[in-house]
C-alpha cells in the first residue's frame, strides 16, 4: 500500500507515519493481492480532539474510517478496527452471493464460457438475456436508497409518490446517491 498521509493543526513525526502505516499495512491480510490505490490518511486536531479520517479507494468498494478520540493513537486504532468491519462485511456479501449462485470456481468457469461465447458472437450483435417484471410501489427517494441497500444493488426503479412518475436512485461511485426524473 502507499500511504498519504497529511496532518491539520498536526505535525506528522515519524513516529506517527510509522505507527499509521504499521497499523493500516495489516489490513493487506484480507485481501489477495493488496490494494494498488493510495491510502489516505488525514490527521487533525481541534479543541484537544483527536481526528483521523483514512481513505482508501479500491475498485469495487470505498473503505472509509473517521474516528475521533482524545489520544491519537488509540484514534488509529478504532479507525482499523471499523475498516476491519467494513471488510468482513464485504467479504461476507461478496461469499454469500457465490454460495447463492454455486461455488466460486462453478461462477468462474461459468464466467469464461459467457467471455469465450461474447469474443465467438460478431460485437454490433446485441443480446438481451434477460427480462424482469415487478410492481412499482409507490415511495420517495430515501425510501428507494434504503430498498437498494437493502437488495445490495446499484440501482432500484420506483414510482415517486409526490410526483407519480417513475424515477431510479443510483449509487454513485463517489459513494454517494443519485436520482433519474423523467423531463417531460
Amino acid at each position: 500500500m502507499k500511504f498519504n498521509i497529511r496532518g491539520e493543526n498536526i505535525e506528522v513525526t515519524n513516529a506517527i507515519r510509522e505507527y499509521v502505516e504499521k497499523k493500516i499495512s495489516k489490513l493487506e491480510r484480507y485481501f489477495d493481492t493488496p490494494p494498488t490505490s493510495d491510502v489516505h490518511v488525514n490527521l487533525s486536531v481541534y479543541n484537544d480532539e483527536q481526528r483521523i479520517e483514512v481513505t482508501i479507494p479500491m475498485t469495487n468498494l470505498l473503505l472509509r474510517a473517521e474516528v475521533q478520540h482524545i489520544d491519537l493513537y488509540a484514534a488509529v486504532d478504532l479507525a482499523v478496527d471499523k475498516l476491519e468491519r467494513q471488510i468482513r462485511k464485504h467479504k461476507t456479501k461478496i461469499n454469500r452471493k457465490f454460495r447463492q449462485n454455486g461455488a466460486p470456481k462453478h461462477a468462474f468457469a461459468e464466467l469464461e464460457r459467457e467471455a469465450k461465447q461474447a469474443a465467438e458472437e460478431p460485437e454490433n450483435q446485441i443480446e438481451l438475456v434477460r427480462t424482469k417484471r415487478f410492481n412499482l410501489k409507490p415511495m420517495d427517494s430515501e425510501e428507494a436508497i434504503l430498498q437498494m441497500d437493502m437488495l445490495g444493488h446499484s440501482f432500484f426503479v420506483f414510482t415517486n409518490d409526490d410526483s407519480g412518475e417513475t424515477n431510479v436512485v443510483y449509487k454513485r461511485r463517489d459513494g454517494k446517491y443519485g436520482l433519474i426524473e423523467p423531463h417531460v
